[in-house]
């Protein structure tokens, strides 16, 4: 079977490039047989056994901003034209790898123009094709609605629609439609257990950071308002902890300022970390005592708190969206009010003063991510999915076959019959 994803985004920086880039790797190594490959407007990365389709776009464009591309529009404030020519560029470019790739199956990445591309497709290859509704793609929708009626059809043709948590599937389901409901499942985003060891060394950002025996709390991820970071740095004067605050974003600045108005000693800002950075990146996840998570928006999940418990590390949390799929009260850290400082400060110090807890809270944490959010897992039900999607492909092409001869053949015998009268 011939895979081919569509992605919007690089294939780091982003919930849904990661997504779409652990669960396509995951998928050549699970089943070798398979050819699987990814669109998106990525060159210069490589994905094992993935073949990568570069797309050039005519602008950058995000839907809440990427650490990739800091100066990118947001889809939600293009104009017209704007919209034109980027779905144009995307739809293009489709069809080239289409042409090229041949796929069986398609897995679209965020309800967006990519479906309505998918659909077309579908028309005219009988090629079917699957979505993944990541959140930002609904936010988006929710904000500009001239993306809905776009999006609704070819959300209506697909084969299958996965939303990434159950609050992502009830928001998309009111924005595009409930008629969507019966063709609609939930499966989440997950970790790649092997990149992400419960135990390892720490000792190059030990070394880096000057970390012997302090205490660390982490947050990793792209730094926007939503992500409410500002609330971890409000609670960082009353944490007993060397706090690190891990990505970049367009709310970078304001962040920095808000920690020097508060005078705290103990939050430092790593930047984006990359590619090149994957070690430091995955010793921060085992060095860390606690991981916050204080989103202020219904996060779909979290990778960035799915890596943290595959570490080992428990996390603190908003009680917002899909985040309470992953982080159980008081069985591998702590929910916590958004917007709240004073909870998270009472909470990350709560698991720092009790290394007995924390110990706990860890191993339950590396526990939930085995049974239930593993990437192999994950391949494995998206690939009875594929084949679901490649079957329903050739029984359609099948009937369409028929239908195609019986009109030949109505049409010969109305041939033979007229003869038969002129004979006559």
């Amino acid at each position: 079977m011939r895979i081919l994803h569509l992605l919007m985004f690089p294939l780091f920086g982003s919930g849904s490039g990661t997504y779409a880039r652990k669960l396509a790797e995951k998928t050549a190594t699970e089943f070798p047989k398979d050819k699987v490959a990814i669109m998106c407007p990525d060159k210069a990365r490589s994905v094992k056994g993935v073949k990568i389709i570069p797309v050039q776009m005519p602008f950058k464009v995000s839907f809440t901003g990427h650490p990739d591309w800091p100066n990118s529009k947001i889809y939600s404030e293009l104009t017209g034209e704007e919209m034109v020519e980027i779905i144009d560029c995307f739809f293009e470019a489709t069809l080239k790898a289409v042409e090229e790739f041949k796929p069986d199956v398609i897995h679209v990445h965020h309800a967006s123009f990519f479906t309505w591309a998918a659909s077309f497709i579908r028309a005219i290859y009988s090629i079917n094709y699957v979505t993944t509704v990541h959140g930002t793609c609904v936010l988006c929708a929710s904000q500009d609605k001239r993306w809905i009626p776009i999006v609704r059809p070819g959300l209506r043709d697909t084969s299958f629609i996965n939303a990434v948590s159950g609050d992502t599937r009830k928001w998309m389901l009111k924005i595009f439609g409930r008629r969507l409901l019966h063709k609609t499942k939930i499966i989440t985003g997950g970790v790649d257990l092997e990149a992400f060891p419960k135990t390892g060394p720490t000792d190059l950002i030990d070394k880096m950071y000057d970390l012997d025996d302090k205490k660390v709390v982490i947050f990793s991820g792209k730094l926007t308002k939503k992500k409410g970071v500002e609330y971890l740095i409000k609670a960082a004067p009353k944490i007993k902890a060397e706090i690190f605050i891990i990505g970049g974003g367009d709310d970078q600045e304001r962040l920095k300022e808000i920690a020097q108005k508060l005078k705290v000693k103990n939050v430092t800002f790593t930047g984006y970390k990359g590619k090149d950075s994957l070690e430091e990146f995955r010793q921060f996840y085992r060095r860390a005592d606690v991981f916050v998570f204080p989103s202020v928006w219904d996060e779909p999940l979290g990778l960035v708190a799915l890596e943290a418990m595959a570490s080992s590390t428990p996390v603190v949390a908003s009680r917002k969206g899909g985040i309470p799929l992953a982080v159980k009260n008081g069985y591998n850290g702590f929910l916590v009010r958004a917007r709240s400082s004073k909870e998270i400060a009472e909470m990350v110090n709560k698991i720092l003063r009790n290394p007995e807890l924390q110990k706990k809270l860890g191993e339950n944490a590396r526990k939930i991510v085995e049974e239930k959010f593993s990437w192999r897992l994950i391949s494995h039900k998206f690939h009875s999915v594929y084949e679901q999607a490649y079957a329903d492909s050739l029984k359609r092409k099948k009937n369409k076959a028929a239908i195609v001869e019986k009109h030949i053949i109505d049409r010969e015998k109305k041939e033979i019959k007229g003869k038969k009268l002129d004979y006559i």
